[in-house]
């Protein structure tokens, strides 16, 4: 089992809204990944964007400016 690491959790209220958000990330070169929510996230559609904590941007900034839809972000230990 690899240890935990404080990530940043960005959960969405739809699987259209999370597919939309890897679908820029990965167009912008930003690091992360889709996965199921955390057990410790009670969370909308079931998915959620993770990636690094200390990516040099401001996510929900840059996701505001693409117009992109988030539930909640925050950083958990996972």
């Amino acid at each position: 089992m690899r240890p935990k690491e404080l990530k940043t959790v960005v959960t969405f209220h739809t699987v259209t809204e999370a597919i939309a958000m890897e679908t820029a990330c990965i167009k912008e070169k930003i690091p992360g990944r889709i996965i199921p929510v955390p057990g410790e996230i009670k969370a909308g559609c079931g998915l959620s964007w993770v990636m690094p904590v200390h990516w040099e941007g401001d996510i929900l900034q840059w996701m505001e400016q693409e117009g992109l839809k988030w539930e909640s972000a925050g950083e958990y230990l996972i």
